[in-house]
């Protein structure tokens, strides 16, 4: 049975994931002891996780590819498994449709993603073929996605700031900034102290970094669910082919659709938006897809992909229902032999089990 006090917590670290328990107190109305306990239990029950990422569009640099893969009918789990091992692999869902699994995979340039595409995903034992679309730009991506629990008074007392244009810090300091988002990958709620301790940094420049990495929208934090425990169970991909006149306002319409995770114009494939949407029942997208077509006409579903089990997302490893059981730190630089420029940490690509 799902506990309501529960949702409404995992809605408010939605909004700011590490916003403390005397923060959040009043707009709740639950006293800090209680959202501490709390949180407390749904991390040792490994429902619900804070993890944290860089994004590509402050940062001026890499880029996203989504990889659709077909495999042999008995190798589809062995396959997701290995794929779910590399730091390239930010998350991978076994899907329904024209595929069997569908690959979230970073890199800092596009021959990178290509080659990982090609060599790592193409040769692996039981792929079959693969198709790739590079994601051009991103209209809307999960950390924005809110479960729908807080009213709207409590939304604005818990507030979020939207990111602030803030200039790139130098080479020396950038690689100490994605030292600090790779360490925060596995818990983004990690108490500034322990991760000063894991990065060896002083305590006072961890937590200065930090808040200027938000600041800037340099660094994601994102608050995730265990199925179990999340009202909406049905996760659809929508690849969609809109006409370029209407581009623009069909994606900008899609990304504030409350059903939408993410949201992004795509290129290399035979759809030129793709969109994933989260709800209740399956006949729930279908009405979302309505929506779409009385706005635009014009707009063509191509495909639609629903999630069948999240075996990874966003670094995090899954178990049958949904809980983060391992954690692979995302390394867009994976396969980058440049030792002077890839960042390094203590996490690197290998996988941590939880609990």
């Amino acid at each position: 049975m799902i506990d309501e006090l529960d949702l409404v917590l995992v809605d408010a670290l939605r909004l700011d994931p590490r916003a403390t328990w005397s923060r959040l107190a009043a707009p709740l109305g639950v006293d800090p002891a209680t959202l501490s306990r709390r949180w407390a239990r749904l991390s040792a029950d490994r429902d619900a996780w804070v993890t944290c990422y860089p994004s590509a569009e402050h940062w001026g640099m890499g880029l996203m590819a989504l990889v659709s893969v077909e495999c042999r009918s008995n190798e589809v789990g062995a396959v997701a498994t290995a794929l779910a091992a590399d730091p390239q692999a930010a998350t991978v869902e076994v899907i329904t449709g024209s595929a069997d699994l569908l690959v979230t995979v970073v890199g800092v340039e596009p021959a990178q993603v290509t080659t990982y595409a090609l060599d790592r995903i193409g040769r692996a034992p039981g792929v079959l073929r693969t198709r790739t679309a590079f994601v051009e730009r991103t209209l809307r991506e999960g950390s924005r996605w809110r479960e729908g629990a807080l009213d709207p008074a409590q939304r604005e007392a818990i507030g979020g700031a939207d990111p602030t244009a803030a200039e790139l810090p130098a080479k020396r300091a950038a690689l100490v900034d994605w030292w600090l988002i790779r360490e925060l990958g596995a818990d983004g709620r990690m108490p500034f102290a322990q991760l000063a301790e894991r990065t060896g940094l002083p305590s006072t420049t961890v937590r200065r970094r930090v808040g200027e990495l938000r600041e800037s929208g340099r660094l994601v934090l994102r608050c995730d669910a265990s199925q179990r425990l999340a009202g909406r169970t049905v996760h659809t991909v929508l690849w969609l082919e809109v006409p370029a006149p209407d581009l623009d306002a069909a994606t900008g319409w899609l990304a504030e659709q409350t059903e939408t995770r993410m949201c992004g114009v795509v290129a290399g494939a035979a759809a030129n938006v793709v969109a994933s949407v989260v709800t209740h029942q399956i006949a729930d997208t279908r009405r979302v897809e309505a929506r779409l077509a009385r706005r635009f006409p014009q707009a063509r579903v191509v495909d639609r992909q629903v999630t069948l089990r999240m075996v990874k997302l966003v670094g995090h490893l899954l178990d049958g229902e949904g809980r983060s059981v391992g954690y692979v730190g995302i390394d867009p630089w994976a396969g980058v032999d440049d030792d002077v420029t890839r960042p390094r940490g203590r996490t690197g690509g290998r996988a941590r089990l939880i609990g």
